[in-house]
């Protein structure tokens, strides 16, 4: 059974940084794309990053572009997120969800794999 595990969240002060990791179980990462999504209270979920199996192709919400990066480790087995330049709107609970390549990035109902996500708190 696939399993998800996020981890590095926490709280930080507004400019500064947290990296978040996801770590996969029950199945080989390299085969999956991978995205972070994140849900503040009374939101809907959102996108944020993804990142193809092959690791080759990015991809950011307008919001976090230039901020936050995606990256993978398959042999690990793992996918980060390295949040910089924080702001209090980045306050949410972030998840990793893994699907299929070649699926649609940014829609949340294309992924079939999901961690039980991890809070993440911008003071200002």
């Amino acid at each position: 059974q696939v399993q998800l595990v996020e981890s590095g969240g926490g709280l930080v002060q507004a400019g500064g940084s947290l990296r978040l990791s996801c770590a996969v179980s029950g199945r080989t990462l390299s085969a999956n794309d991978m995205g972070w999504f994140r849900q503040a209270p009374g939101n809907e979920r959102e996108f944020v990053a993804a990142i193809r199996w092959s690791g080759g192709i990015l991809y950011y919400a307008d919001s976090v572009k230039g901020r936050f990066t995606i990256s993978r480790d398959n042999a690990k087995n793992t996918v980060y997120l390295q949040m910089n330049s924080l702001k209090p709107e980045d306050t949410a609970v972030y998840y990793c969800a893994g699907g299929r390549s070649g699926l649609w990035v940014r829609s949340p109902s294309e992924y079939d794999a999901w961690g039980q996500g991890t809070q993440v708190t911008v003071s200002s």
